[in-house]
């Protein structure tokens, strides 16, 4: 249960679960449950990072994912969203995609994302090789995942570092403290990192694997070596090896290479971690979730370093690995707070208000999207609204934005909004979920029974935000959902409960933004849905 989760004023454990997998331009396999750990896990799992090398990058299969989203994503969505999963960025470089998904209410919190892509095959001119990453501020504390996809073969391994620290070099992000990928006060780094086995030959190494005397071989790995040697690996950690190598395998089984080439088994698919050096090192525990000294940084817990062996689709297996990350609060409070009542059962109920930090930047672009629990990412609302500010609005501390009867879902269920900032390109505020059971006339039941899913009025709600002086009145007794309390808080209700809706997503139908003074350019209509482009 959500509620179980630690909390207090001082401290917030963040549990993250790292994906990596060279999946060798195959199409997604049918179930990723148990790569996921939705079939194990507690249900406490707060961020998801998967990082995939060589997905399939063919021109007509790129042209196609440039117009629609890639398998690879979709099926994450898919998988992940039913539990309260929300994307939070992806980015993608031919055959490298990287994903961040985390718990809805987390959103707020997750600040300051940016991505990054450097090439370095054929010198830099091709994608095929290199490193995405995407950094963002995680409760105020700076945080940076790269996904590397690093040169092959044995000989390599001094070109594998030379490109880490090309990559390292390229990456430089805007506007943050943190302006390097090691600039951050934790990197996770991980991928097809294309390490070998070195001196030993495919006798030993085979012996060594079938005998589970792995320690034989940790001692040849090639970046188990270069972290004695090279200035660069300085601070990075790894968990112990205890799986045998994820590479190179026969496909579609669990035999190490067949072929003529028989290439080594090798940990080429890695996970490391690495704190900053400049900031204090947490010490160490001796028990698990003990808290002790915990203060004075981030202190970071493998739990589980493993492969898995079950998936046969590509000539690597997939490795993953389960962290807990407990730092001090530095922020808990969202920039703005929306409130809603925790019922609309009448037309009359169908407003909202919401409040502004005093140090958020507003924009005239900025909304509020109106999402059924279970959504996949920002642009995956059923409704919208701008939050646009009118100037006799810029003393007032609550703003209330109201329905029509139009403008509501035709269906029942449980709801959020989330307030999307044009500025910083991310939702900074959510409520908890609401009810919304409107009463259905005969035209709505005749209407939902035989209604074509392309049908635009059924895949598109348009709102219309209305200025008012006077904070929302209460059309009923009852409690509020607002995302304003500190996030030390426990979360009720469970994802996985609701009924999920197909995605609405950017490239459904046309929606009119509508205000009272128009917007930031004058016109009073404007041809697209939020999220469609950026406006500053």
């Amino acid at each position: 249960m959500e509620g179980q989760r630690l909390y207090s004023c001082f401290l917030q454990v963040t549990k993250v679960h790292i994906i990596t997998w060279n999946v060798g331009s195959a199409t997604p396999p049918d179930d990723i449950t148990s790569l996921l750990g939705l079939n194990v896990g507690d249900g406490n799992t707060d961020m998801y990072i998967i990082g995939l090398q060589e997905v399939n990058s063919m021109i007509n299969k790129r042209l196609k994912d440039v117009l629609f989203t890639d398998q690879w994503s979709d099926v994450c969505m898919e998988r992940l969203s039913p539990f309260g999963y929300v994307l939070v960025t992806s980015q993608r470089m031919q055959g490298l995609l990287l994903l961040i998904f985390a718990k809805y209410f987390h959103l707020p919190f997750l600040r300051g994302v940016q991505t990054e892509t450097t090439r370095t095959g054929l010198g830099g001119y091709w994608g095929n090789k290199g490193g995405i990453s995407a950094r963002m501020s995680v409760f105020g504390h700076s945080v940076c995942f790269l996904n590397c996809h690093l040169p092959a073969h044995m000989e390599n391994s001094d070109q594998r570092m030379e490109d880490f620290e090309s990559i390292l070099q390229q990456q430089q992000f805007e506007g943050q403290a943190a302006v390097g990928v090691l600039d951050h006060d934790l990197v996770f780094w991980f991928g097809d990192l294309n390490f070998r086995i070195e001196d030993l030959d495919m006798q030993v190494v085979k012996s060594a694997i079938d005998n589970n005397k792995l320690s034989i071989l940790w001692e040849k790995d090639q970046l188990n070596l270069a972290k004695d040697s090279e200035t660069v690996l300085e601070g990075f950690q790894e968990g112990p090896l205890k799986f045998p190598p994820t590479y190179k395998f026969d496909v579609g089984t669990d035999t190490y290479d067949t072929s003529g080439k028989k290439r080594k088994p090798a940990w080429t698919d890695r996970i490391l971690w690495r704190q900053r050096a400049t900031a204090p090192a947490a010490p160490s525990v001796g028990k698990r979730g003990s808290i002790s000294g915990l203060t004075s940084g981030i202190k970071v817990m493998q739990h589980s370093y493993r492969s898995h062996m079950e998936y046969i689709i590509s000539d690597h297996k997939p490795v993953s690995s389960i962290f807990t990350l407990q730092f001090p609060y530095r922020v808990d409070v969202p920039l703005v707070t929306i409130i809603v009542e925790d019922e609309w059962n009448s037309i009359e109920d169908a407003k909202a208000a919401f409040k502004l930090a005093p140090n958020y930047s507003r924009s005239s672009w900025d909304w509020i999207g109106l999402y059924k629990v279970g959504f996949k990412h920002h642009k995956d609302y059923v409704g919208y609204v701008w939050a646009k500010q009118e100037e006799s609005d810029f003393y007032r501390q609550e703003h209330q934005v109201i329905f029509t009867e139009e403008e509501l879902p035709k269906s029942s269920g449980d709801f959020i909004l989330g307030y999307y900032s044009n500025n910083m390109s991310s939702i900074v505020g959510v409520t908890e979920p609401f009810q919304i059971q409107l009463p259905t006339t005969e035209h709505d039941s005749s209407s939902s029974d035989s209604s074509d899913f392309s049908s635009e009025d059924d895949s598109t709600v348009v709102m219309k935000m209305r200025s008012h002086s006077s904070s929302p009145q209460k059309g009923k007794a009852g409690s509020h959902r607002s995302g304003s309390r500190s996030h030390s808080g426990s979360r009720s209700g469970s994802p996985t409960q609701a009924q999920i809706k197909e995605p609405v997503t950017a490239d459904g139908a046309t929606a009119e933004r509508k205000s009272a003074g128009g917007p930031a350019e004058g016109s009073s209509t404007q041809q697209f849905r939020p999220g469609e482009e950026s406006r500053k």
